[in-house]
């Protein structure tokens, strides 16, 4: 099956690009809002499912015995820059259980956001695993495992205690299977499974309905996705589409992109999930198909709906600052 092209890419009135995708929204009974494309084939979530894997933080009781707020559950949840701010916070979680970077296994890396990178390359000879976008997620395992008396060195390994119990919530929320044959080694080292997109909205509905779920499984996704949208930039950073699109409504959107073209959205107010794949995994592919799909289930024309389409077409600029084309949205999505 070929999926639909999704968004185009102009340049001087010309399509220049085009990215095909698929896009599938659902509640959490598993029905089909819509869809677009094959959404039965798997992806990897890659960060997308970061809320999913700082379940066992809650869940374990680490984040009440550390005394963690927002910051630090919206950090768990993170694919932040690398700004002073998200490194110190990531090195606080850590020393609540008395740990310091070197616990951390998610390797070194500068930020990918240039001023951010500028500002880090003025500052030090080198970045440590705290810069690395996937340090507050790390810290949360840490941490999780330290409440728990579990050692936590090598805790990115599949056979580690904690991504056995990663696994298991996983399975429980998305319905699908997980294991050896579809596992792959994320950027930061831990086990990421490919399954349906259709899959993971589904696990996103159950996590902010609570429908299907144990108790505190209910209520420790609830105080994930508010902590992320009470805190967004601690869930990416300045200038981000994460942060860009939960600020727009404050408390009524969740997002959460991954690497390779993914992105994830819940909407409190409608009980709905999404996820997208841009199948070429271009990011502003499937930032633009996000953004217009959360559009779709708001007033046409009203504030939010506007600002949802800003981000969904938006102009590209060269670096005089002129107008030199438009990445947009197709019809296709607009219906």
């Amino acid at each position: 099956m070929s999926n639909p092209i999704l968004v185009e890419v102009t340049r001087g009135g010309l399509v220049e690009s085009r990215h095909r995708g698929a896009i599938v929204a659902i509640d959490g009974d598993g029905n089909t809002v819509f869809e677009m494309g094959d959404v039965e084939a798997a992806v990897f979530p890659r960060s997308a499912c970061k809320a999913m894997q700082a379940l066992p933080l809650i869940e374990s009781g680490a984040a009440d015995s550390y005394g963690f707020g927002n910051k630090e559950l919206a950090l768990a949840c993170s694919s932040h820059n690398g700004e002073e701010a998200h490194v110190a916070l990531a090195e606080h979680m850590l020393a609540r259980a008395g740990k310091t970077v070197e616990a951390l296994e998610c390797g070194a890396h500068w930020s990918s956001q240039q001023p951010v990178l500028i500002s880090q390359s003025r500052s030090f000879e080198r970045p440590t695993a705290l810069h690395n976008n996937c340090s507050g997620k790390h810290a949360g395992f840490v941490c999780a495992c330290c409440h728990q008396d579990i050692d936590p060195a090598g805790y990115v390994n599949y056979d580690h205690p904690l991504q056995q119990t990663i696994r298991d919530v996983m399975e429980d929320l998305t319905g699908a299977s997980l294991g050896q044959d579809n596992c792959g080694t994320d950027g930061c080292s831990i086990p990421s499974y490919a399954i349906p997109l259709k899959s993971l909205a589904l696990g996103f509905a159950r996590m902010g309905t609570g429908t299907g779920l144990a108790p505190i499984r209910a209520v420790a996704s609830k105080r994930l996705f508010d902590a992320c949208m009470a805190e967004p930039f601690y869930v990416a950073g300045t200038g981000r589409a994460c942060t860009r699109l939960m600020q727009i409504d404050p408390g009524k959107i969740f997002c959460k992109t991954g690497a390779e073209g993914v992105f994830v959205a819940f909407l409190p107010h409608m009980g709905i999930a999404m996820a997208v794949k841009s199948d070429d995994g271009a990011g502003r592919a499937a930032e633009a198909i996000i953004a217009a799909s959360l559009a779709r289930f708001f007033e046409k024309h009203d504030r939010i709906y506007d600002a949802l389409m800003a981000e969904a077409d938006r102009p590209l600029r060269n670096w005089n600052g002129i107008h030199v084309g438009d990445v947009k949205v197709t019809d296709a999505l607009r219906q």
